[in-house]
């Protein structure tokens, strides 16, 4: 499928609009502002002025209208892992990626999401990019429309589930690497018959550890899958499954906060302990474990804090 952008005036964009009147049609999605379709093309138009013409006749249409607007390269900070093929970018892929593990509070989420080759380019009009260049607030705006537009599988591990495999002695890798899978599963089984042409996660294990970690797993995802560094910048699948997976951290943390009645602070900071320390002396150990990474060093240091508090 052939696209094409447009950056318009608003006196081109009411040209347009009137032009494509007859064969408009209503699409509800963030920022757009009018959507006509033809036999052979899609139009939307975005209220940045960009406008978006997809289908066999793309170029045709947009042509009419301007010159199209030359992509910029984008710029990609150093990454390892695997070589991706020529264009990946461009390809369609289902991505993955995960949050929640240095957090001392809240779970670990991981989130697998698939975009097809002609879903790229709104995917990206809907403000999708590394989520960690992005605020909490727009990507829980941006969320909602993703889940409705991509498939996708988001799974939460809460941290009592966490602390009995963690002291079985499953590493945190392990953990991390039996979730990618599972999610992965489950998005391939949603897409069936449909195949992706690559699988790219966001690589937190050489690929031969990474395996070593699911090898008892009945189903192991292993066709066309790829690992690498900074895998948000590589595709927007791994983007976007890196905003849902930050979604579904805060809500976790949002609940946790009204279930606890503290604001739980994120990450594993000072602050983060004297929270903690707090609910150890209204709520006791067992309560601050259960909600907690138990072997992470933030535990001691509240214990500390609390003793301190108490006199001891």
């Amino acid at each position: 499928m052939s696209n094409e952008v447009l950056l318009l005036s608003t006196i081109k964009i009411k040209e347009l609009s009137t032009h494509y009147a007859n064969n408009r049609i209503e699409r509800n999605a963030p920022g757009v502002v009018f959507a006509a379709k033809l036999s052979d093309t899609s139009i939307t138009i975005y209220t940045s002025g960009k406008v978006l013409f997809q289908g066999s006749g793309a170029t045709r249409e947009a042509k009419r209208w301007g010159t199209t607007q030359q992509k910029a390269e984008k710029k990609v900070s150093s990454t390892k892992g695997d070589i991706l093929p020529e264009g990946f970018a461009n390809k369609s892929v289902l991505g993955s990626d995960e949050t929640g593990t240095g957090d001392f509070f809240g779970p670990i989420t991981v989130a697998a999401c698939y975009v097809p080759a002609d879903k790229i380019e709104l995917i990206q009009y809907l403000g999708v990019k590394d989520s960690k260049m992005l605020t909490d607030d727009i990507m829980r705006k941006i969320a909602p429309d993703l889940k409705k537009s991509l498939t996708n599988s988001i799974l939460v591990l809460g941290n009592e589930k966490y602390n009995t495999v963690q002291a079985k002695g499953w590493s945190q890798g392990k953990i991390k690497a039996l979730l990618h899978n599972q999610a992965l599963k489950n998005v391939l089984k949603k897409i069936h018959p449909v195949h992706p042409e690559f699988i790219l996660i966001d690589q937190f294990a050489e690929r031969g550890i990474y395996y070593n970690h699911i090898k008892e797993e009945k189903d192991i995802i292993r066709e066309n899958v790829l690992f690498s560094t900074k895998a948000e910048q590589l595709h927007v699948s791994v983007a976007a499954a890196s905003i849902l997976a930050r979604v579904a951290f805060l809500d976790a943390m949002d609940k946790l906060s009204q279930q606890v009645g503290l604001t739980l602070p994120k990450g594993a900071s000072f602050k983060v302990d004297e929270v903690a320390a707090k609910i150890f002396l209204s709520k006791g150990e067992e309560y601050l474990t259960s909600i907690t990474k138990k072997h992470f060093a933030n535990t001691g240091k509240a214990l500390v804090i609390a003793n301190k508090k108490k006199g001891i």
